[in-house]
């Protein structure tokens, strides 16, 4: 959702200041413009000065712009902390039974897994994620088949073999999966 946020965004952005600047651009051009073009020619400012003032003496002006303009600032800070966060998780907490715990690196697990996946029958390929809260963490696990795999009983391997064992090792009550299966692109054979 986050990339569709930001080409949303970066889109319109893009047309608010394409609009704008070309309309600066014929204005300073001394273009024919429509007559309800807001600006005329070449020496004509952006904005004049009972333009400017025209609200100011309104008692309801000064709310509405730090309204808007707070909305602005919360939806700025959300869109920069969204890019801030991570969707893997960098390490997971392990109980290792002294009260303390241990910190295990989430890519050493996701390797392991990845490579317990890779190894099962049928499987070309395997990725996997951790994602979630580092006390309670999910994996996303991508798996790229072969033609003559049958992915429910790779998805049953996958599931009794790599994620128990992630679960188990790591410590873990549960371990929640998302599973990708795709198969993989092959040539077709010829038969003579």
């Amino acid at each position: 959702m986050l990339k569709t946020v930001n080409r949303v965004l970066l889109a319109l952005a893009g047309l608010v200041l394409l609009a704008l600047g070309g309309a600066v651009l014929a204005a300073g051009l001394n273009l024919s413009v429509p007559s309800w073009w807001p600006w005329n020619g070449p020496h004509d400012v952006l904005l004049s000065t009972a333009r400017r003032t025209k609200w100011r003496g309104e008692g309801w002006w000064w709310p509405v712009v730090i309204a808007a303009l707070a909305v602005i600032l919360l939806l700025a800070l959300w869109w920069l902390l969204s890019q801030l966060r991570r969707s893997r998780l960098s390490e997971v907490l392990v109980d290792s039974g002294d009260g303390h715990g241990a910190r295990l690196r989430g890519r050493a697990l996701e390797n392991v897994m990845a490579a317990e996946a890779e190894s099962l029958h049928g499987v070309d390929r395997a990725a996997a994620r951790l994602t979630g809260r580092r006390t309670a963490p999910g994996a996303r696990v991508g798996l790229v088949l072969a033609a003559h795999a049958q992915p429910l009983s790779a998805l049953s391997e996958l599931t009794a073999g790599a994620l128990a064992h992630a679960r188990e090792s790591a410590g873990f009550a549960k371990l929640p999966a998302e599973v990708r299966l795709r198969a993989a692109k092959h040539r077709a054979q010829r038969v003579s």
